[in-house]
């Protein structure tokens, strides 16, 4: 019988409930003994829906402390992240922390090196972004079909944010969100695994809606005159142009944006010596082409190369087996980086080196 995994959960968000939930109750030998919420009713609540016997409350210091808690799972937006996994840490517990890992590179590297430091397994939540055809696409570089890279462009635009009535989200607040914007530690963390890491970063970036309604329950809404409703600043930006050299000596150009109506399809290009890979990440196709074929064709991901998005039965196999889960601290502190350096030279006008020193 394999070992019994006793989870202890601190935040309960949307992704929780939609994914992770249902995935650990349809585990055998593993239970959730304690979720802790803004509120005991939530956190009840949510232990009922799925059928755990679970302590609910409002405490995420009871989640570190439960003496029968092997395993802290912080779901809470990235300000609370670093606080909850070193706590973890320290007592002894493996962690498990919702992506993006820490509001910005100095929480991440201390998160990192405190795992480090520890025999636990830690691990953050994987972005599903390209992942059914990851092991294809880092087969296909290996192998040098498209030889020599010389040039990668990104995108991932939409038009999510361009309705400036659409009331401030978490995620447009600094003290929540820290460096974080966008889908750019989500890009990152890919394609550097396909990649290699940055060794220059160029930036700009801008916030074309600089005020939004707040939600409804906090000041929001419509005045007893039938005014506006109150507003706050978007403190992140919806628009991010981004210029690297990789330590390959590739060059790279990648383009974050929200408020960009009928935008393409949102995808990777991969220019080489021998060839071209494009990488759509809306249904996982990967088309290519040599350098003296006439267009690119599909190229299909072979089943054994398939990678499923199954986060929750991967952090409950490192801890019974052993071995690295994804996505590491490491590669969570990588990414952190690389977002950081971003804001870093849209801050001070100018391209920034890494590693970062500090």
């Amino acid at each position: 019988m394999s070992e019994h995994i006793r989870l202890g959960v601190i935040g309960a968000g949307g992704i929780f409930r939609r994914r992770h939930f249902p995935a650990f109750a349809g585990m055998d030998n593993v239970s959730v003994e304690i979720i802790a919420n803004r509120s005991v009713e939530s956190a009840h609540d949510i232990a009922q829906e799925f059928d755990f016997d679970a302590t609910a409350s409002d405490d995420p210091d009871a989640v570190v402390a439960h003496e029968n808690v092997d395993a802290v799972m912080v779901g809470t937006w990235p300000y609370k992240h670093h606080e909850y996994a070193l706590a973890a840490l320290d007592a002894g517990k493996h962690v498990f922390v919702q992506a993006r890992m820490a509001r910005t590179y100095q929480e991440a590297k201390e998160m990192h090196d405190a795992a480090r430091e520890s025999d636990l397994v830690t691990q953050i939540c994987p972005s599903p972004m390209a992942m059914e055809g990851d092991r294809t696409m880092r087969r296909l570089l290996e192998e040098g079909y498209v030889g020599d890279v010389h040039l990668i462009r990104g995108h991932v635009l939409s038009g999510n944010g361009i309705d400036p009535e659409t009331p401030l989200h978490w995620r447009d607040v600094e003290h929540y969100q820290g460096v974080n914007a966008l889908q750019v530690g989500i890009l990152a963390e890919r394609l550097h695994r396909w990649f290699g890491h940055a060794d220059t970063v160029s930036a700009r970036a801008e916030t074309r809606i600089p005020e939004r309604p707040l939600p409804d329950g906090e000041g929001g809404g419509t005045d007893d005159a039938g005014g506006d409703t109150e507003t706050a600043s978007v403190e992140r930006p919806d628009l991010v142009s981004i210029d690297c050299e990789l330590d390959s000596g590739a060059f790279m150009t990648l383009d974050f944006c929200s408020v960009a109506e009928h935008s393409p399809a949102n995808q990777v290009e991969v220019y080489g010596s021998e060839g071209t890979l494009v990488y759509e990440f809306a249904d996982d196709t990967i088309r290519g082409a040599a350098v003296e074929d006439d267009e690119l064709l599909e190229m299909p991901i072979p089943d054994e190369e398939r990678v499923d998005w199954t986060v929750e039965q991967n952090f409950v196999d490192a801890i019974r087996e052993g071995g690295s889960p994804r996505t590491t601290f490491r590669e969570g502190m990588k990414y952190m980086e690389f977002t950081e350096a971003v804001f870093r030279s849209v801050e001070r006008g100018e391209a920034v080196t890494l590693p970062l020193v500090r």
